[in-house]
């Protein structure tokens, strides 16, 4: 933690971390009381037919990839990032606080295509303002990763419990008013101090960087997807391969979340210290441990040990991976959050087309097709290291 507290040690930043913070952990518990519940909410209280709650999942996490798009390059503009964050706010205020009174399929499509779709910008925004406000690389967005990890942990379980006492209108209306929380505190944060000329010169020299994106960008697609696929197919996979039960399920993905936690502060620190390229090739290479594993795992306390690799594999890629893409534009870090974040979306689209596929064939298949996607995602975070080799920190 020596490393955040230099880069806390002014009473600005200091203030502002702590407002980061706060709202890292209220966007966090918003999202997990509303997302998690999404499709049960359109199966059970909508009653839509399987056709349209896939066309759902596909036109909304696409409409979130536009509005994300979007206000990254405002953000990257002239227009303050604090105002961004607070139209992401303001925008999941109105679209949950619809989405508990609309019982319409066609306006809960229409609202989460505008407003749950600008709301799916707030990450990328904080974790951008986070890394302007410290000016540079620092463990203020690792922490702030980390937090987010913490409300997703928390935030479930309450969200159950408000669904089974207050019903669907007590959830989304309870998403709204965090959300709207977000947004007041988001106007409170002060503006980012002016770079240097130094810091200008820099960012300038790394500028060839940004034409590797979308290598980086191609590889992480795979390696998010391929965590995705793995998470969500793990209770399928115990309950029906390994014959085990929901509550062994449970248990894997709640120690896999309980470790990931305190190794995102540590590679973190890390990443400070040392290539950020070579942090996500590491976990990219025991991604692959991680899920041939898993191909051949025969019992639950396997599926219990192996957690280890995979919450090491997710602080890697999803953690330390926000910082690595912002280091390849460090003058656009909303745009390069974004483009992280993007993946992630899109990633989670092929993970579930791919899980729809392993319901045919087993879901022992669910992690040979995510040691396939690692393999993949592997091979092109090799090809950008010869690329960016120049630039690397």
């Amino acid at each position: 933690m020596t490393a955040l507290r230099e880069r806390t040690s002014s009473p600005l930043l200091s203030r502002t971390f702590l407002q980061l913070s706060v709202i890292s952990v209220v966007s966090g518990v918003s999202m997990a009381f509303a997302l998690p519940f999404g499709s049960l909410f359109l199966t059970s209280e909508i009653k839509v037919s399987p056709f349209q709650l896939g066309f759902f999942l596909i036109v909304s996490p696409l409409a979130s990839v536009v509005a994300s798009t979007i206000m990254g390059r405002l953000s990257d503009g002239r227009v303050q990032r604090r105002y961004m964050l607070a139209v992401g706010g303001i925008a999941g205020a109105v679209g949950y606080g619809l989405f508990a009174v609309l019982r319409d399929y066609w306006f809960l499509l229409g609202t989460s295509v505008v407003f749950i779709a600008i709301t799916s910008s707030l990450l990328p925004q904080l974790f951008a303002y986070g890394r302007q406000v410290s000016q540079g690389p620092s463990m203020v967005v690792s922490v702030l990763r980390t937090l987010l990890s913490v409300a997703w942990v928390a935030g479930p379980p309450v969200a159950a419990l408000l669904v089974a006492k207050t019903g669907w209108i007590g959830l989304f209306a309870s998403t709204a008013v965090l959300q709207l929380g977000v947004a007041v505190l988001a106007l409170t944060l002060p503006v980012p101090p002016a770079q240097t000329e130094e810091q200008a010169e820099e960012e300038e020299a790394a500028g060839p960087a940004r034409g590797n994106m979308m290598v980086v960008s191609a590889a992480f697609l795979f390696l998010q997807g391929a965590v995705a696929l793995a998470v969500s197919g793990l209770p399928l996979f115990v309950t029906t391969e390994l014959g085990g039960t929901a509550g062994d399920a449970g248990l894997a993905m709640g120690l896999c979340a309980a470790l990931e936690i305190p190794m995102m502060l540590w590679f973190g620190s890390l990443a400070n210290r040392m290539s950020q390229h070579r942090l996500v090739l590491i976990g990219a290479v025991i991604a692959l441990s991680y899920h041939g594993l898993m191909v051949f795992t025969d019992s639950i306390w396997q599926v219990m040990a192996a957690q280890l690799l995979h919450a090491t594999v997710i602080s890697l890629i999803m953690g330390v991976g926000i910082t690595y893409f912002q280091s390849l534009d460090p003058g656009r870090p909303g745009h390069a959050t974004t483009m992280f974040s993007n993946t992630q979306i899109v990633g989670g689209m092929v993970a579930g087309a791919l899980l729809g596929v392993s319901q045919q064939l087993g879901f022992r298949w669910v992690y040979g097709f995510s040691l396939a996607m690692s393999v993949l995602g592997l091979a092109l975070l090799l090809a950008a290291g010869r690329l960016t080799a120049p630039s690397r920190r």
